[in-house]
């Protein structure tokens, strides 16, 4: 019996960890749903300068083609 007595700690971590995975991919989802694409992890303001750069490039070269 002392043999598997680690297997008694073993179902309350298993519940921690599946409830753990849930709401990490609960929040995935709803940023995903929200924004449209899943979150940029390490996002910095050279970043967010590229995002805006690149956004206004496009806008311009489709009103260009229009």
């Amino acid at each position: 019996m002392g043999r598997f007595l680690f297997l008694e700690a073993m179902l309350p971590l298993g519940i921690i960890a599946g409830f753990l995975c849930v709401m990490g991919n609960t929040q995935y989802y709803i940023h995903k749903a929200v924004h449209g694409r899943p979150k940029h992890v390490g996002n910095d303001m050279w970043d967010v300068a590229m995002e805006r750069r690149d956004k206004k490039i496009v806008e311009e070269y489709s009103s260009a083609s229009n």
